[in-house]
């Protein structure tokens, strides 16, 4: 089956090589990991300690992993930690919050790729946050002895409806899992109708209630108001992890409310990196003042930015007069959102107002946002 496997993949990339090559000249993450995606190169793993392997798609199941690393490491502290994401952004964060650990690119799913990352890691265990089912990959690791388990597994209804197309197939990669723990009886149930073992199959709920922060005066909350210029009298509204068109949606509700609420901030947080400069450019076309959080990491440099007159070509502020602070923030920093989020007093997830779905919702609320 591996080179049944090979051959579509290779199909693929010859499809999709025009698209592959625009987007790795025009942005410079595509251009990142090839070593390690297409070759299987990861880092070569020398010690004999025990290792778990964390695969984690994205952002949003990096961040998900910081309670099941730490957790791990308490009970084993003697364990090697690697943590594989499929974007470039995913990796910057997982760089950012698990710097002390080794984090790379997960391979495509060749089977030359994947057998050399596994032969170069030699996990102990292999853990797929979420749901990725890679059947070279998944077949390779049992083949090599390296026990497979699906953690805060999750299964939508259109990924249902994709996977049951291909069921044989399914069906054969989910024999190979030693557990299956999903999030909810609704995500089991579609597993094992699309042949999960049933004594390997449990359901422990989401590992996104485990890590949630409530105290609003934990390090990384407290240390952004200052930082950002807030002051105690302000409202703070964040519109975080969005997508196009809803940061101008949200700009334009701001607007609205800030019209007889001048008290009012936003917050902006575009959930892709490469978005940051897009919806810099659309709030300064406003006529808006910006600040940006790259530019202000300090109280000092938040004097600097604004002294600038901040991300546009407005006369500079002082920052020591009432209400000249730009009144727009956009968070272009990766990995800071968390704790952003315990200073709003409204919040909008996005993903909400596209047909992708929305992002976590549970940071937000455990903070008391409305």
């Amino acid at each position: 089956m591996p080179w049944i496997l090979n051959l579509a993949y290779l199909l693929l990339l010859v499809v999709l090589s025009p698209l592959l090559l625009y987007r790795s000249l025009v942005h410079k993450k595509y251009r990142t990991g090839w070593r390690e995606r297409l070759l299987g190169r990861l880092p070569l793993r020398k010690s004999d300690q025990a290792c778990v392997w964390f695969h984690a798609v994205s952002v949003g199941e990096v961040l998900l992993l910081r309670p099941i690393v730490r957790e791990l490491l308490a009970r084993r502290p003697d364990c090697h930690v690697v943590i594989s994401t499929t974007t470039a952004t995913g990796c910057d964060v997982a760089r950012t919050h698990f710097s002390e650990h080794t984090v790379c690119y997960f391979p495509l799913d060749f089977s030359w790729a994947v057998r050399r990352a596994i032969r170069r890691v030699r996990p102990s265990v292999i853990a797929l946050v979420e749901l990725e089912l890679w059947p070279n990959f998944v077949l390779a690791a049992h083949r090599a002895g390296v026990p497979l388990v699906l953690v805060n597994g999750r299964m939508s209804e259109h990924s249902y409806r994709g996977y049951r197309r291909l069921r044989p197939l399914i069906r054969r990669v989910l024999a190979r899992f030693t557990w299956l723990a999903a999030q909810t009886p609704t995500y089991a149930q579609r597993l094992l109708d699309l042949g999960a073992a049933p004594s390997r199959t449990i359901v422990t709920g989401s590992v996104k209630f485990d890590g949630v922060q409530t105290d609003r005066r934990n390090t990384k909350t407290a240390e952004l108001p200052r930082a950002f210029g807030l002051s105690d009298h302000e409202t703070v509204f964040i519109a975080g992890s969005t997508r196009a068109p809803e940061e101008e949606i949200a700009l334009e509700s701001w607007l609205a409310v800030r019209a007889t609420h001048p008290e009012l901030r936003l917050i902006l947080v575009p959930r892709h990196r490469e978005r940051f400069e897009e919806v810099a450019r659309m709030v300064q076309h406003r006529g808006l003042p910006l600040l940006r959080r790259s530019r202000c990491q300090s109280p000092s440099s938040l004097q600097d930015a604004c002294r600038a007159g901040g991300d546009q070509t407005e006369p500079a502020v002082d920052t020591h007069s009432p209400g000249s602070i730009p009144p727009v923030l956009l968070l272009d920093t990766l990995g800071e959102l968390s704790g952003c989020w315990g200073l709003a007093d409204i919040a909008f997830v996005g993903g909400s107002l596209t047909s992708r779905g929305g992002q976590n919702m549970i940071e937000p609320a455990a903070y008391g946002a409305a």
